[in-house]
């Protein structure tokens, strides 16, 4: 069987969906899969040891079309699942073949990408990511999960010829930034502050989180690390005791490798963008979300107390 995914963009997004991987290969394990995303994300997932092949799109500036084209030249697949459930990734979908999984009208927010699909799955949209995307997957290729296989997942992450690491788990990576200004926590200098007896590490790959990091680092005792690709990201955050940070695609990389970690949320909805576990904790402003109504000039994210992050932190690591 060839299996096709359609997750194009974002970071965090493609994150929670690599967990449908292990869960294909388990009921499909012969099964080819493929992976269509946005280039920039495309590192992620190259070399990753249950994808067989990786479509490359350009849909942010002039080459778009170049990019539609270039899908007519796709191999031809069984099943295409469209876990993205936009207009976009409905057309890249349905160029790739008719076989096509998605969510219905109501359980999307772009409707008419339903009108793509030859089978249509209802699922709330407030539903858990982490849920919708395995409810459309199971129910697509006609298996069923449990939430005690999500816990008692793999690792999201493993790539070909990669070596395990024995050494000891560093201290604790800081996520310093996000792809939004207003999920940006504001107090970490007091957060470390309050956790010298711990090493702390800044993760920090653009220009502006470098800045920050540089600022955080001046009046802390944190190093800043140096700059990464993201499947380097992905190997390397198995190395540490415990990750903090925003709604972002690094933190919840920490999630998919079975790391501990603290996700902290202002205008987005901690009950649907994490799969909280034992070791994997979220903590938010106290503010109701309506997951279809969010407002991206809500800074309730600074409400958040570093003595709260800080006391999960302490219990996470002992």
């Amino acid at each position: 069987m060839k299996i096709c995914i359609v997750k194009l963009s974002a970071f965090g997004d493609i994150v929670h969906s690599s967990v449908v991987l292990q869960f294909i290969k388990t009921h499909f394990k012969t099964a080819e899969i493929w992976w269509v995303c946005e280039d920039r994300f495309a590192n992620l997932l190259e070399n990753h040891a249950l994808i067989s092949g990786i479509i490359k799109l350009n849909l942010k500036d002039k080459k778009f079309i170049q990019s539609y084209k270039s899908l007519r030249n796709a191999p031809k697949f069984d099943i295409i699942l469209d876990l993205q459930g936009l207009i976009k990734s409905a057309i890249v979908a349905r160029i790739l073949g008719k076989n096509i999984v998605g969510f219905d009208k109501n359980s999307i927010r772009e409707s008419l990408a339903s009108l793509f699909y030859s089978k249509k799955i209802a699922c709330d949209y407030s539903q858990n990511i982490i849920i919708r995307n395995l409810t459309l997957v199971s129910k697509g290729l006609n298996f069923e999960f449990s939430k005690q296989e999500i816990l008692d997942k793999n690792p999201c992450f493993i790539y070909k010829d990669q070596k395990e690491s024995n050494s000891e788990k560093k201290g604790i990576l800081i996520v310093v930034g996000s792809s939004v200004k207003t999920k940006i926590y504001p107090k970490f200098t007091e957060v470390i502050n309050s956790l010298k007896e711990y090493e702390i590490y800044l993760s920090a790959n653009t220009k502006s989180e470098l800045e920050m990091a540089n600022k955080i680092s001046k009046q802390t005792h944190a190093k800043i690390l140096k700059p990464t690709t993201l499947s380097d990201l992905a190997k390397n955050i198995r190395n540490f005791a415990l990750v903090i940070g925003a709604d972002s695609g690094p933190t919840h990389l920490a999630w998919a490798q079975n790391v501990p970690s603290i996700t902290i949320y202002g205008y987005t909805p901690h009950f649907r963008n994490s799969f909280e576990t034992s070791i994997n904790l979220t903590i938010h402003s106290g503010k109701e979300i309506d997951p279809k109504k969010l407002d991206k000039n809500d800074f309730c994210i600074s409400k958040i107390e570093p003595k709260s992050i800080v006391n999960l932190a302490k219990e996470l690591l002992k």
